[in-house]
């Protein structure tokens, strides 16, 4: 049986220098001890192995395969013990660069100005954050925090909650006076544009609401986007009617630029906003107080 020994994460450390830099006396350098004691402490480790992981000769020294095996082995616990302290160490003070995906329009109107409270609570965060429409993949480790709006797809991600903002069907004035304005659900079919986007929604029809029964249409236009953003230019533009989340367009509202349509037809057309990361046992420290402080500033319906 292999004893408790003493110092396991030091020696490990001492191996993996050696291994890496093929010398008792660099390693050693490294370590800020003498060649001496690196090479007692890997004499103890082979011991308390009872098996030879390192061949040493005058001018070299090379893993056994047993060597190898350890080695890798040391590398990924040396690599836990690591983030482990960190992110033990962040509980006290959060810190650290923290890596933010948002769409864009959402980031730019709701997240970007929130930043500027969220860092005077934590001046020792770095914020890196990215507007853009491009879903980003957080298991590859490209973002920290990914805020995604609309309904989730399965994935082995955390989610939480953030809250979520009415749809509208809107329209401009100007196009209202060259169209006309739709009574019910059923005029956008009779010579109206409907703008649309051109990735795949979870509900491909406009949702409505008649007498309790829901309904959907399968409107058409001439115009599709990738983004609420241009969706809303035109709409703004007098292109045509869109059908958009409120946080794009309060604004517009209130200066009488859009007006909303078929108000009593809405059957509660929600969109939900949720704040996505890796979970685990060892969330840092530095994710878990910007998606708490996110949902309490966000919970509700913008």
């Amino acid at each position: 049986m292999i004893g408790q020994g003493g110092d396991r994460p030091g020696e490990m450390d001492i191996f993996v220098r050696v291994a890496r830099t093929g010398s008792f006396s660099a390693a050693a350098r490294e370590l800020k001890l003498t060649p001496s004691g690196v090479s007692r402490a890997i004499a103890r480790l082979e011991a308390r192995l009872g098996i030879r992981l390192m061949i040493r000769t005058t001018r070299t020294i090379s893993l056994t395969p047993e060597g190898e095996t350890y080695h890798r082995a040391a590398l990924r616990i040396l690599r836990d013990i690591d983030e482990t302290e960190q992110a033990i160490a962040e509980q006290a003070s959060p810190r650290g660069r923290l890596r933010v995906s948002v769409a864009f329009t959402y980031g730019q109107l709701v997240i970007v100005p929130l930043l500027s409270d969220f860092l005077a609570r934590y001046p020792e965060i770095l914020v890196d954050i990215s507007l853009s429409d491009t879903v980003i993949d957080l298991t590859e480790g490209r973002a920290d925090v990914a805020i995604r709006v609309g309904p989730l797809a399965d994935s082995g991600l955390m989610a939480r909650r953030l809250g979520g903002s009415m749809r509208s069907i809107i329209a401009s004035p100007a196009y209202l006076a060259r169209h006309g304005t739709p009574r019910q659900p059923e005029d956008l079919l009779r010579g109206h544009n409907c703008l649309g986007f051109n990735f795949r929604r979870t509900r491909p029809g406009w949702p409505f609401r008649r007498d309790g029964r829901d309904f959907e249409l399968m409107v058409t236009g001439n115009v599709e986007a990738n983004n609420g953003d241009t969706v809303v230019q035109l709409a703004r533009d007098g292109v045509g009617i869109a059908r958009v989340g409120s946080f794009h367009i309060q604004a517009d509202l209130a200066a009488g630029r859009l007006v909303t349509l078929l108000d009593d037809y809405n059957p509660g057309d929600h969109e939900p906003f949720h704040a996505l990361f890796v979970g685990g046992a060892t969330i840092p420290a530095r994710v878990r107080v910007f998606v708490d402080y996110l949902a309490e500033r966000l919970m509700g319906t913008v």
